[in-house]
């Protein structure tokens, strides 16, 4: 998951959603575009929420200044989209259309954030503790290793 693909998901979402609108098909009907869009707004923020307190071995990394970059370009996007696409949705559905939009989207991040996020920092979590065990078996082995060296060398 990284902004330039999140960014294009809801991108390719919000275009069929508003050539939806544009064609006149209801708002109801489009609940799968909607919900995609939503998601890849929600993948978004996590992206954010992440970037800002990133795993600390992706601390020292470069790309969390390339990735805060891109986050940040790719939520100004959304942020263009959403107006956008809330003036559609009001001037053609009315208010109650946004409404539900609102909702189908806080459904969508309470969704996100229960399986796929929760997956990604189950996933660091693990990636974080292989780290740490292999450290210790490295720093463990060389000591063992110094240990011997020294005993084979002074009987």
């Amino acid at each position: 998951m990284d902004p330039l693909t999140v960014i294009a998901a809801a991108s390719t979402a919000y275009n069929a959603i508003k050539r939806g609108i544009e064609i006149g098909r209801e708002i109801q009907d489009m609940g799968g575009q909607l919900a995609e869009w939503a998601g890849a707004l929600s993948d978004l923020d996590f992206l954010e929420r992440r970037n800002e307190d990133p795993p600390w071995y992706k601390a020292f990394s470069s790309s969390v200044q390339q990735d805060a970059i891109a986050i940040f370009a790719a939520k100004k996007q959304a942020e263009a989209q959403r107006n956008e696409l809330r003036t559609y949705i009001q001037y053609s559905y009315g208010q109650s259309a946004w409404d539900e939009l609102l909702r189908i989207e806080a459904r969508v991040r309470m969704q996100r954030a229960e399986h796929d996020h929760r997956r990604v920092e189950v996933k660091d979590a693990i990636v974080s503790w292989v780290i740490i065990i292999l450290m210790i078996l490295s720093v463990t082995a060389f000591a063992a290793m110094v240990i011997w060296l020294y005993l084979e060398n002074n009987p």
